[in-house]
């Protein structure tokens, strides 16, 4: 029996990670407490760089939008993923399917299309150093953002709505822990010929050519910090990307190994546990990785947080 265009169906079933109830509660502490450091870890970075005037830099602007990306990212799917296993149910409307899967792609997006900005603004800084007060004015940088964000939102509403053309068999189960456009392209029962090359060409589109631009971009840094003739200014220079190389390596390289992992294999939970990389475990990572590394945004958490500590009394007063 086929169904289609909401028709004869209400829902779809999450099958998670695993269909064992005894590993059920270890994966919903787990997730949950990977949920509580991202959410607190991104938010205190965001507060950090809006509360402190020395950071009203491009660098830190872009930084402070990937946290709340990242925040928004991972709470399109864990939230949902745990009130299924509190509730000891698998099952999500069809609507609430379409919307995960719609945000879901949008920050996805957004975080490659953010990574690449910054590998920009790197490059200038880097590359035009005396240029890059004129080049990265306020106006252009937030032009970036709003870039970002159109051509997110457009990528996304065009998969929704490739997704709402198809027809769907009556056993309607994910193998995943949340509606990933992969596999709610392969439940369908018409054909999909269009939306897989809908979805091929939004991969390059907002996940190639992103990487492309940030290869080149470092490989312009990597000729100017060559040409550098003091160590310690090749230091200073090379510092400053560390962090953002480290979250490139890590968002691109753990996506690569879903896909490739997906290609390869055959077991659907295999796919579902390793996209856990990219959509939860980079997200938490993120903050300690530019907090580490950055004397600046120590600093503004230590001052940010002291604050805090000192409004305290003087609230309880």
């Amino acid at each position: 029996m086929e169904l289609g265009n909401l028709t004869g169906f209400s829902e779809f079933l999450l099958l998670g990670l695993s269909e064992k109830p005894e590993l059920q509660p270890l994966i919903f502490g787990l997730f949950l407490s990977m949920y509580l450091i991202t959410v607190f870890g991104n938010l205190l970075i965001t507060l950090a760089v809006s509360s402190d005037s020395h950071l009203h830099t491009p660098m830190y602007f872009f930084l402070s939008n990937m946290s709340l990306v990242d925040v928004s990212f991972t709470s399109t799917t864990v939230p949902k993923m745990l009130w299924n296993i509190q509730k000891l149910s698998k099952a999500i409307t069809y609507g609430g399917c379409i919307t995960q899967m719609y945000f879901f792609e949008l920050f996805a997006g957004l975080d490659s299309s953010l990574l690449t900005v910054m590998a920009y603004d790197r490059f200038v800084a880097i590359c035009h150093p005396l240029h890059y007060m004129v080049i990265m004015n306020p106006r252009h940088c937030g032009l970036l953002v709003l870039v970002c964000w159109i051509m997110s939102v457009l990528h996304s509403l065009l998969q929704c709505l490739m997704v709402l053309r198809l027809s769907f068999y009556s056993d309607l189960e994910i193998p995943h822990f949340f509606c990933e456009l992969n596999q709610m392209v392969q439940l369908a029962s018409s054909d999909t010929f269009l939306n897989n090359m809908v979805m091929y060409f939004g991969a390059v589109l907002l996940g190639g050519g992103p990487f492309i631009c940030i290869l080149y971009s470092y490989s312009k840094i990597v000729f100017s910090i060559y040409g550098i003739p003091s160590a310690q200014g090749k230091y200073k220079a090379f510092s400053t990307c560390v962090s953002h190389l480290l979250v490139v390596s890590l968002f691109y390289g753990t996506s690569l190994g879903v896909y490739l992992s997906s290609a390869v294999t055959q077991i659907s939970y295999s796919s579902a546990t390793a996209s856990v990389m990219y959509t939860v475990l980079t997200p938490m990572l993120n903050p300690f990785i530019y907090s580490l590394r950055n004397k600046d945004i120590k600093r503004a958490l230590k001052r940010f947080l002291g604050m805090a500590v000192m409004k305290g009394p003087i609230v309880l007063g």
